[in-house]
Order: C-alpha cells, then structure tokens, then sequence
C-alpha cells in the first residue's frame, strides 16, 4: 500500500491543475475528484481471448484475464470507486471501435475545460 500513496502523492500536483489522461487497470487507490471520466475498454471474451493468445499469455495469465472480463471485474471497481455517471464504457472488438473510441476521446479531450 506504501507505493500506492507514494504514486498518488507524486500525482498529487499534476493532478490538480486537471487536463490528464491517467492509464491504468486499478482505481480503488486514486482520490475521486481526480477525474470527470473514467473510461472503461471493453471487448467480447471471444475477441479478447484471442488477442491475449496472440501476446503469447500463459495458460494463468490468459484464464485470469478472461475470468476478470466475463465478471466484470474492473466495470465493478470503477463503478464502487467513482460517481457512476463518470463510468463510460467503450467497446474495443475492432479497428472501427477503436477510432470511434479515438475520435470520442480526442473530442472530449478539444472540449475539456478547468472547472474554475
């Protein structure tokens, strides 16, 4: 838990001044108020079992990656951890849906305003 705090306190700053994209897999250790979304990338099991076979996984890696998705295991977390009108979830099975996703995200990044 230590080096959670010591990557929130280095964040602390930057995180103030607002306008961030933060990348990451857990949100149970970030303060709330950091965010106005929290985006969550979603793919079919059938999909993504298949990218996770490309990436050369191991048998455990693969079956406990595949068991997060099909529990939604990280909707979940984002969900418990955040106003849940923030949560925004993005299908990620195709090329198309990443340049939707690409194109949702660079607008909302072009409109994002400090809150004064």
């Amino acid at each position: 838990m230590t080096l959670l705090i010591q990557v929130c306190d280095e964040l602390e700053n930057l995180m103030v001044e607002g306008g961030n994209i933060v990348d990451h897999h857990y949100c149970d250790f970030f303060p709330e108020h950091w965010f106005d979304h929290v985006v969550l990338l979603q793919t079919d099991i059938s999909v993504l079992y298949d990218r996770f076979i490309k990436r050369g996984y191991s048998d455990q890696k693969l079956a406990s990656n595949t068991e997060c998705e099909m529990f939604q295991v990280l909707l979940e977390e984002a969900k418990e951890n955040n106003p849940e009108d923030i949560v925004v979830i993005l299908r990620s099975n195709s090329q198309e849906d990443i340049t939707k996703n690409v194109e949702k995200l660079t607008s909302w990044i072009s409109n994002w305003r400090p809150v004064l």
